[in-house]
C-alpha cells in the first residue's frame, strides 16, 4: 500500500497520539530528525533516535571520531560493533555511559553508548557459532522496546540462524541492529527490514552492499538513513523507532530520513 504525504503523517500523529506527546523539545513533525532531547530516555513515549555503527577495530573510528558523531547527531542510543577496550574513552568526551561485551578470544565486540543510565545491564546473548569465531549479542531492555546490538557471523546459513536465535530472546516489541554481514533478505518471520536501503559497506572496495540493518517486530520505523563514510570502512546508520500498535506500524512504513 501507497500513502500520500498526508496519510504518512496522520500515520505517524496516530502512533504519537496512542502513545502520548513526544519528548518537550522534539519538533512538530513526527518524521523530524533533529530536536530530540539529548538526555531523554528511551522506551517511554515518543520517538527514539538510534545511531549504529561499526568501528572497525583498532584501524578504524577513534574514540573521537566516535565523539563527534554523538556531538552531532545526539543520539538516545549509539550501539557499536567491532569496539574495543579505548573506546570506553568516550564518556570522558562525551560524558554518557558506556557497556562493552567483547567476543570471546577477541579484543573487540559490541558495545553500547547512552546519554543516561540504561534501565538494567544488558543481557549478553551467546550465538550459534561458526567454525572460526564465536559470537555475543548484546540485548538492552527499555519498558516498551528492546534493542539486539548484532554483529553477525560471514555465513549466509548461519547468520541467519543467529538472527532466529536473537528473535525468540527478544520481547514482542523489539529491534535487531548492526552489522549482519548478509546478502539478500533475512527471511525472519515476524520481522520486518526498515533499515536504510543504500549501501553501507564496500567489500574490498569494489563491492557495494547493504549489510548494516534494521529489522523490527511490534515497533514502527519513521525515518532511516546511511550518513556518510567516516573513519570506517562502514557507514553510520540512523533510525527513528516508536514503540507503537502493529495496525499503526503497518500504516506508517520505512521512509527515508530528511
Amino acid at each position: 500500500m501507497t500513502l500520500s504525504d498526508n496519510g504518512i503523517a496522520r500515520a505517524g500523529a496516530a502512533i504519537v497520539d496512542r502513545f502520548g506527546a513526544r519528548r518537550a523539545g522534539s519538533l512538530p513533525s513526527p518524521f523530524g530528525l533533529t530536536g530530540l532531547p539529548h538526555t531523554a530516555p528511551v522506551g517511554g513515549s515518543g520517538v527514539a533516535k538510534i545511531l549504529s555503527w561499526n568501528l572497525l577495530r583498532l584501524t578504524g573510528a577513534s574514540p573521537e571520531d566516535v565523539a563527534g558523531l554523538i556531538e552531532r547527531e545526539r543520539p538516545d542510543l549509539l550501539l557499536m560493533q567491532e569496539c574495543t577496550r579505548s573506546m570506553s574513552r568516550i564518556t570522558s568526551l562525551v560524558g554518557g555511559h558506556f557497556v562493552r561485551a567483547p567476543l570471546p578470544g577477541r579484543i573487540h565486540g559490541p558495545a553500547t553508548w547512552s546519554p543516561t543510565p540504561l534501565p538494567a545491564p544488558p543481557v549478553v546473548l551467546t550465538l550459534p557459532s561458526g567454525a572460526m569465531f564465536h559470537r555475543v549479542c548484546q540485548v538492552i531492555t527499555f519498558p516498551d522496546i528492546a534493542f539486539a546490538n548484532v554483529h553477525l557471523s560471514h555465513g549466509q546459513v548461519l547468520n541467519r540462524r543467529q538472527l532466529r536465535c536473537i528473535a525468540k530472546a527478544l520481547p514482542h516489541r523489539a529491534a535487531i541492529i548492526g552489522d549482519y554481514n548478509l546478502v539478500g533478505p533475512a527471511l525472519l518471520p515476524g520481522f520486518r527490514d526498515v533499515g536504510p536501503r543504500e549501501p553501507t559497506h564496500v567489500a574490498g572496495e569494489i563491492m557495494p552492499l547493504r549489510i548494516d540493518r534494521c529489522l523490527v517486530r511490534g515497533v514502527a520505523c519513521l525515518g532511516a538513513k546511511a550518513l556518510l563514510r567516516e573513519a570506517s570502512d562502514h557507514r553510520p546508520i540512523v533510525l527513528r523507532l516508536a514503540a507503537t500498535l502493529e495496525q499503526a506500524a503497518s500504516e506508517a512504513p520505512a521512509m527515508a530520513v530528511a
